[in-house]
């Protein structure tokens, strides 16, 4: 509120002549005044319409002007409302009996009027920044619950992704928890990289090998393929055991979806060297062929309410399993769409690629070109 306008002032005295002076020259000068006749009085009206400042008479019948001023101190709403003692009585006692009570201001009886007004002033002025203070401190606590609760909202929804990270692609998680118009577990068509891959040599490990074994393998084969799956932005649609599939280009669409694939693929060979001479050194002999094809396929959630999983069905994901189930143990085979979209992508030359021929693959009426690709360029 403006110091200079409209700030309301409750005169007390039980001396009529006395209130209307005062009430006089305040309403001369824009402020809004009230009256009290009394201590009971001055506590009501406070009650009832908060004032900005009080001008209160010392000597009063009942409670005195230093009761009133203590009753108003005691109410923690009021701790800070201006108190003006006005006063007929030693200057000096008077005083020190009012700061006592809590009074802010003395004014002496005659009261000089350019005295009054510059007190009043003073103290409105003190006032008007204690309430701006008050009014920053409540936006800033407002702030902060604001902040509070947007932090608690964000680690919920964190944890909420991090759970369905456990299940989902990173992409397909995000994709879930932001929801919009467009539901990721809706089915839809799409064309997309598939990437199938698994051990050569595993059934015959697992005839012979104990169960312990067996876990530990399969959880460091999966650890180090899923790892490349993550670095590649990939989505893995599902375990099978030994076996992977991977597709590219949905949830999240990219560019480069067959580059993209074959790189991971390459790099899942690299990586599937170095498990393989550890394995083979406890006796484990376990090699990897993938095979990797482009097609449109049909996306979206597969299962109840209970349990939802992401899929896609389609000639292509059988078309890279059956190419994995052709390549041997260290091989990438790829189907003549892959050739042809690296090639549209003039990125053939980062690898070395050769043909294979037609393979007749199950499930398939014709044979099926496929290609052999090898390592990858050093750039």
């Amino acid at each position: 509120m403006n110091a200079q306008a409209n700030a309301h002032i409750l005169v007390v005295d039980d001396v009529d002549k006395n209130v209307r002076l005062l009430a006089d020259i305040l309403t001369a000068r824009g402020y809004r005044t009230s009256t009290a006749a009394s201590g009971e009085e001055a506590l009501a009206r406070i009650a009832d319409d908060p004032p900005d400042l009080v001008l209160l008479d010392v000597m009063m019948p009942g409670m005195n002007g230093y009761d009133v001023c203590r009753a108003i101190r005691a109410d923690p709403a009021r701790a800070v409302l201006p108190v003006v003692l006005v006063t007929a009585l030693n200057p000096e006692q008077e005083r020190v009996n009012g700061l006592n009570a809590g009074a802010d201001d003395f004014l002496s009886k005659p009261i000089h009027q350019a005295e009054l007004l510059a007190r009043v002033r003073s103290l409105l002025r003190v006032k008007t920044l204690y309430d701006e203070v008050q009014r920053q401190r409540a936006e800033l606590l407002a702030w902060n619950r604001t902040l509070e609760q947007r932090v608690a909202e964000s680690v919920q929804q964190l944890e909420r992704v991090g759970q369905l990270k456990r299940f989902f692609s990173p992409q397909l998680a995000q994709a879930i928890i932001e929801g919009g118009a467009d539901d990721p577990l809706k089915s839809h068509r799409r064309e997309i990289t598939v990437v199938f891959l698994d051990l050569r040599g595993f059934t015959a490990f697992t005839e012979t090998a104990d169960p312990e074994e067996v876990m530990a393998v399969l959880a460091q084969y999966h650890a180090a393929m899923g790892q490349l799956v993550l670095d590649h932005q990939g989505t893995l649609e599902r375990f099978s055991g030994d076996g992977m599939m991977i597709f590219f280009n949905d949830p999240q669409p990219v560019d480069d979806a067959p580059a993209r694939a074959l790189r991971m693929a390459v790099q899942m060979q690299r990586e599937m060297a170095a498990l393989s001479g550890q394995w083979r050194r406890r006796g484990y002999d376990l090699h990897m062929g993938i095979g990797i094809a482009q097609g449109f396929a049909t996306l979206g959630g597969i299962g109840f309410d209970g349990r939802i999983d992401y899929g896609a069905i389609g000639t292509v994901t059988n078309l890279a399993a059956r190419l994995c189930g052709e390549a041997a143990g260290g091989e990438i085979l790829v189907s003549q769409r892959i050739k042809a979209a690296l090639h549209d992508m003039a990125l053939e030359a980062e690898w070395s690629i050769e043909a294979v021929g037609e393979l007749e693959l199950k499930g398939f009426h014709r044979k099926v070109a496929a290609w052999r690709v090898f390592g990858g360029v050093d750039r």
